[in-house]
């Protein structure tokens, strides 16, 4: 039977589901308010038809109470609109838990860039070997970080699981316990997490979907690709930042961190243990009993923590006799489950995760100053006393041979302590559960050669004086430091110390490159022409010194933030750029929709697997000719001025702060790092935090750093007559296609009804509307470009889910709209504290959640 259209199989298999499921949820009584859920399908309507006559949010509103519920008075008003966002939450949920289980339906999951794909089109093709060998040395890592733009509690996660399997099932009676349990469980915490409550929460997926997923790809790979044989590559694996990450959080101390490792590696041994006790059942033969029994006792021990001799050698040594002895004595049964586990050991190891560390070269320099000043004022020999009087270029040569030991007890400024307490909890960490358990250290915001030197020679003097175990991976954030990026390692590579380090450590440099600042910098379309220019000067520089250079890309989840379609990033890069290699991060909905069951892991993780090969084993050169270049560097160009001159403008900032969500996102608890990097009392730009700034004007539903300039740039090349050019660009060049796509996924989560009432507002109309206005231009010329009637035309089914996903939240939008002016107008009468205004604050906050969660992808 042919398979059905992909918009086909989600309207049957998730827009009927959930318009059943839905209905059935909103008869549920949940509350002592009573029809609520007969009166959110009328509010809802009231909200459509509002906007489509052009009534603002407090408009629409005040219809609706009117015409159907008169009589409340203004307070029981007011918990309806609570009882409205609790449904509309819960609403989210029942529709993230119908896509996920129909995520395999909807997707073909033998279809184009998955393994099988790969697998026999490369047969087909006669490459089936130069797979292989692409796949003996290519890898790809992602790393769960805890920023925050989705934090469900434990328990919502586990109803979400628990659902999607009932409705997998078609279990209706489950499905309706599930549904009242959801009504009644709490969705937002009343205390911020703490970094380690982050890394619970994440470790959930390690130990429920990635130790799964993970190992069925591997699995996967090694019978149909390399028949059966050992392949030395582990090719996939998992980073790690919460409980490691510390830029701009001062909570992740270096006890966190070592609770945080500890905890990977018991998780990791309880899902050992679990694996084994199953073989139990099975390896019942001489010989083998023994040693199963054996391994299923001492991993016990180590889950209670008690005396073990088995070490992780020693687990791999008694699997591999086991191995052996079911081929040589019991014709290889159940040898199929041995090399599986075999697998995940390889994959996951005693530390489940690669815990990175990461700190802002700011911070560092602080730290490291304050040692050499100690160090100094003790008497010890280490630094010259006139070290801070020497210039960068002879302090990098100094920390470069630098030898000694630091005595710790001698620094009392507590901050450095903490910094270099960490380095110690590197070392011990990588004692107890190995040296893939933490090593690698982020260094952020990283300007110079002498930041990386500096941390070079703290790692050094604190814990590791013989051999340096850790790689050290500069972040480059913003415009400026990317153009300079070539220019720092290339003064690293020309350095013999740090060139020795490098070749101990296989001749491999990590770089991270960073989207979140670099687009909040310099606008969408310069940040990722910016980061893909100094791939290419990178790639370069570090060829030239026989480095192969490793790109991790922090690139989130929206297309805001350099995210959106990742694998099609990734297949869209030619061979100018290093692709060993791919790295990035996901976190918040990314995590949960991409990576958040064992169907949509496996799925999203071959994707990537297959567009991170696509360049090794395409015979297309993706290249860009002179010309597209040419292109290229001047809508970057005109977009960034487009973008600086938005930024500059007097508006700007007290736009976010009084007519967007900007400030509350701090009281939604749902990560534990401070919303602002600064401790300035105002609101100042270089301050912002990425995920905020993006989140705030997808909430607005303006999603500007997505598109903001992308107008102005095509419109350059339309007013002059030279728009063929562009067009051009965009049939033969991935890459700009790709970025297009991504803008166009921004652009369809845009909703400037929700607050045309901004424009005619005195001091922020102006400003409203030069945003609108561009708006109009990028989906205007965009539309044009692409030849499409509308926007995401060529993915039909992914549009149809924002569709969805935007028609759930729009009471809820409109009734965050309706308390943010209520709260406006509360402050022009002089009124700025008092029980009103926390009721309309705490309905802005409250409401901030199923959006965000909504949005998926946050743009």
């Amino acid at each position: 039977m042919p398979l059905q259209p992909k918009l086909t199989r989600f309207n049957q298999n998730v827009l009927s589901k959930y318009q059943i499921y839905n209905s059935i949820f909103m008869t549920l009584p949940f509350d002592t308010i009573t029809k609520t859920g007969a009166l959110l399908p009328l509010f809802h309507e009231t909200c459509q038809k509002g906007f489509e006559n052009g009534q603002n949010p407090t408009q629409i509103v005040e219809t609706f109470f009117e015409k159907y519920q008169a009589r409340r008075s203004d307070e029981s008003q007011k918990n309806l609109l609570f009882r409205f966002i609790q449904y509309i939450e819960r609403q989210v949920v029942l529709f993230d838990a119908i896509e996920d289980a129909a995520f395999s339906t909807v997707n073909n999951m033998d279809g184009i860039g998955t393994l099988r794909s790969l697998k026999e089109s490369t047969t087909a093709d006669g490459k089936l070997e130069k797979l292989r060998k692409s796949l003996e040395d290519f890898k790809v890592r992602i790393v769960l970080t805890a920023h925050p733009t989705q934090f469900y509690p434990g328990s919502v996660l586990g109803i979400i699981t628990d659902l999607s399997e009932a409705i997998k099932n078609n279990n209706l009676l489950r499905i309706n316990d599930l549904l009242a349990q959801l009504g009644k469980t709490p969705f937002f915490k009343h205390e911020k997490p703490t970094p380690y409550d982050e890394a619970v929460s994440l470790i959930w997926y390690l130990e429920h979907v990635f130790y799964q997923s993970f190992g069925k790809i591997y699995d996967y790979i090694q019978q149909n690709i390399f028949d059966d044989q050992e392949i030395e590559n582990n090719i996939i694996n998992v980073g790690f930042w919460p409980g490691g990450d510390r830029d701009g959080n001062p909570f992740v101390t270096p006890e966190i961190t070592l609770k945080v490792a500890n905890r990977l590696k018991e998780t990791i041994i309880k899902n050992y243990y679990r694996d084994v006790r199953r073989l139990k059942r099975k390896l019942t033969f001489k010989g083998v009993e023994e040693v199963i029994n054996y391994l299923e006792t001492e991993l016990y021990n180590m889950v209670l923590k008690q005396e073990t001799d088995l070490t992780l050698e020693g687990f791999i040594d008694n699997l591999k006799q086991i191995k052996s002895t079911l081929i040589n004595k019991h014709q290889s049964l159940y040898l199929e489950e041995i090399n599986s586990l075999l697998n995940k050991i390889k994959l996951f190891g005693f530390h489940f995760s690669n815990l990175d560390i990461r700190q802002d070269s700011r911070a560092h320099d602080k730290v490291f100053n304050t040692m050499v000043d100690a160090l100094i004022e003790n008497g010890s020999d280490i630094f010259p006393k006139n070290y801070h009087d020497l210039s960068e270029k002879e302090q990098v040569q100094l920390l470069s041979k630098i030898k000694g030991k630091v005595d710790l007890s001698l620094i009392k400024d507590e901050d450095a302590l903490k910094a270099l307490k960490t380095i110690e909890v590197i070392k011990t960490i990588q004692e107890n559960n190995g040296e893939r358990a933490a090593n690698r250290y982020i260094i952020s915001n990283n300007q110079t050669t002498l930041n990386v030197m500096q941390l070079f020679a703290m790692l050094k003097l604190v814990a590791f004086h013989d051999k340096l175990t850790v790689d050290i991976g500069p972040l480059f954030e913003t415009i400026t430091d990317l153009e300079n990026a070539h220019l720092v390692m290339e003064e690293l590579y020309t350095n013999p110390d740090y060139s020795a380090h490098l070749q101990s450590r296989g001749n491999k440099q990590t770089i991270m490159l960073g989207f979140s600042d670099g687009t909040k910098d310099g606008g969408y379309l310069m940040a990722n022409w910016a980061i893909y220019k100094a791939k290419e000067r990178l790639t370069e520089v570090s060829r030239n010194y026989d480095v192969t250079v490793i790109f991790f890309d922090g690139r989130g989840g929206p297309p805001a933030r350099g995210g959106g379609k990742t694998h099609n990033f990734y297949a869209s890069l030619g061979p100018t750029i290093e692709d060993k290699e791919v790295q990035l991060t996901i976190q918040g909905q990314t995590i949960s929709s991409n990576f958040g069951t064992l169907d949509s892991s496996q799925y999203n993780l071959e994707q990537l697997i297959s567009s991170g090969l696509h360049n090794s084993l395409s015979d297309a050169d993706l290249r860009m000719v002179p010309q597209n270049r040419k292109v290229m560097d001047n809508l970057a160009n005109l977009s960034y001025q487009a973008y600086s001159n938005f930024k500059k403008h007097e508006k700007f900032i007290p736009y976010l702060e009084h007519m967007s969500t900007l400030k509350y996102y701090a009281k939604t608890n749902i990560g534990s790092r401070p919303s602002k990097r600064g401790k300035s009392e105002g609101l100042v730009f270089e301050d912002l935090r990425a995920i905020p700034f993006v989140g705030s004007w997808s909430q607005l539903k303006q999603n500007v750093p997505g598109f903001f300039g992308v107008g102005t740039a095509l419109k350059y090349y339309e007013d002059n007559d030279q728009f063929d050019k562009v067009v051009t660009l965009y049939k033969s060049s991935s890459f700009f296609k790709t970025l297009i796509e991504n803008s166009m996924m921004s652009l369809s989560k845009s909703f400037f009804d929700l607050t045309k009432y901004m424009s005619d507002d005195k001091e922020y109309g102006e400003f409203w509307n030069i945003i609108y206005d561009e708006f109009k231009t990028t989906k205007r010329l965009i539309l044009k470009l692409t030849g499409y009637q509308e926007l995401m035309q060529e993915e039909p089914a992914g549009k149809a889910s924002i569709n969805v996903r935007e028609a759930i939240v729009l009471p809820l939008l409109t009734i965050q709209q309706y308390a943010l002016k209520k709260i406006q107008e509360l402050e022009k009468q002089g009124v700025t504290e008092g029980e009103e205004v926390e009721v309309y604050q705490k309905m802005v906050t409250r409401s901030l959640f199923g959006n965000i969660n909504a949005s998926r992808n946050s743009a």
